[in-house]
């Protein structure tokens, strides 16, 4: 295995309640109320959809997808949900330090260095709002890849914290069963004073509709007892699982460069920039990215260098000097 690697999951596509929009010349994060699955392809009008998009949207009977039917791969909640206080380089993208609020993993002049970790509000690193919350969540959805994964990634703390108790949770009252569950990604909203009033969104997990959480548990035993009987080792899978993150100092690969530039640094203080961007522009805060501002305002807006990046016929990230 090539060491300095994280070796995650298979990614199939993308889980999204925000997408990009051209506007003014710009590309901005903007909300919405609804769950978007895309592939991992892009075209001229962004991600293009994935075909599971449409299936659930006409077996929901609605244009707006607001419940997803998903398992999660491991037992594990931590496996599932990788949620950590994360800085990126401002100008690459490239990610710079991760911590959970006690250690953390730093580039540095020396090199790669594991340090104390106070979290962003104490961080002399982390001033100007730099360092967010990032979480990255694996679901199935269907049974054609029974190891591939959609993933829903966001900077959202309502999410992220309601997510991570529902995973602890289930784990819990099932037995460590999380990984047989038949569970289901909701949409919800919610209004704060921060947000003026108006509606963010943020995502939880919950047992699938029209099952009670004891009849979820009975059909986990079921999966738990089938699985086990055909050979099944979720033991063994969990296992690998944590190896392969543990290979890499970050989760993030090079290819991810462009796409983290989107998610993390959208033009600070657009009003349209809210939490319900959660996996293309992941601000779960309506405040979350407004103290950049005044770090950023006498340079050339990050935004404006993707687009020239991406309007470039051969990126430079991906081609050699």
């Amino acid at each position: 295995m090539i060491k300095g690697l994280a070796i995650t999951p298979p990614i199939l596509g993308r889980i999204s309640i925000g997408s990009v929009v051209e506007k003014n010349g710009k590309r901005l994060p903007v909300k919405e109320d609804f769950f978007t699955i895309t592939s991992q392809v892009q075209g001229r009008n962004g991600w293009v959809n994935h075909p599971l998009d449409e299936e659930l949207r006409k077996k929901a009977g609605t244009d707006k997808l607001r419940s997803i039917p998903v398992r999660v791969l491991f037992n594990s909640p931590e496996l599932n949900l990788r949620a950590e206080y994360s800085l990126f380089d401002r100008q690459t993208g490239r990610p710079l330090c991760m911590g959970n609020g006690e250690t953390c993993r730093r580039f540095t002049d020396s090199g790669m260095q594991n340090l104390s970790c106070p979290s962003p509000d104490s961080c002399e690193l982390a001033k100007g709002g730099a360092c967010k919350p990032y979480g990255r969540l694996n679901v199935q959805i269907g049974d054609e890849d029974e190891l591939g994964s959609f993933i829903f990634r966001t900077t959202g703390f309502n999410s992220i914290r309601t997510l991570a108790a529902r995973l602890s949770y289930y784990q819990a009252v099932s037995g460590n069963l999380l990984a047989c569950l038949p569970l289901e990604l909701r949409l919800r909203g919610k209004s704060t004073t921060m947000s003026h009033r108006s509606a963010i969104y943020y995502v939880d997990l919950t047992v699938r509709e029209g099952l009670t959480l004891e009849a979820a548990i009975a059909a986990a035993r079921e999966t738990d007892q089938r699985r086990k009987e055909c050979g099944f080792d979720q033991i063994a899978l969990d296992e690998a699982a944590a190896n392969g993150f543990a290979n890499g100092a970050f989760e993030e690969s090079a290819e991810e460069i462009l796409e983290t530039l989107e998610e993390f640094y959208p033009v600070p203080g657009d009003s349209e920039s809210a939490e319900s961007a959660s996996s293309v522009a992941p601000l779960d805060s309506p405040a979350a990215g407004k103290p950049l501002a005044a770090l950023v305002r006498s340079k050339p807006s990050l935004v404006d260098k993707l687009d020239k990046k991406l309007a470039a016929p051969h990126s430079a990230l991906l081609t050699r000097p």
